[in-house]
């Protein structure tokens, strides 16, 4: 589980092209790595879409974004390639990397009970250290939260 004032972990997974992407390449600036529960859902569209929108933004501000679901590469590519995102989703099939950030929570939803990833965007300033941890996402003012924190 990641907390506030840990340094971001070091992992190697693969993006939406099976391309992997290492956590190593984005220290000297700051990062974003937003986590959703599903490719393609109406609400992680709405979030994800509006990183897009504000992307310009977040980089001029400084920022990387970086997306991790547990879906698969091709449903990650799909999703990617649907909606022109400019930054890497991540297929974290086996559930690595939402465990080791500790959004891979017991979720209830019309009374059933069940594991999923819970909505949560962690911030990493330039040293790679997490500074801000959002888990009262808003998904139409995503990139609004980053930029007024």
């Amino acid at each position: 589980m990641i907390n506030i004032g840990d340094q971001l972990p070091d992992f190697v997974a693969k993006n939406q092209d099976g391309t992997e992407v290492k956590s190593s390449s984005f220290l000297g600036e700051k990062l974003v790595i937003f986590f959703y529960p599903q490719a393609s859902t109406p609400t992680c569209t709405v979030e994800a879409c509006n990183f897009r929108d504000g992307y310009a933004e977040l980089r001029a501000a400084g920022y990387q974004i970086l997306g991790i679901s547990a879906d698969g590469e091709k449903k990650q590519k799909n999703f990617h390639a649907k909606h022109g995102f400019p930054f890497d989703l991540i297929a974290d099939e086996n559930k690595e990397l939402v465990e080791l950030f500790g959004v891979w929570k017991e979720k209830k939803n019309f009374g059933k009970t069940y594991m999923g990833i819970v909505r949560t965007t962690f911030v990493f300033d330039e040293q790679g250290i997490c500074v801000r941890i959002i888990d009262k996402v808003k998904s139409k003012e995503a990139t609004a939260q980053i930029l007024e924190g």
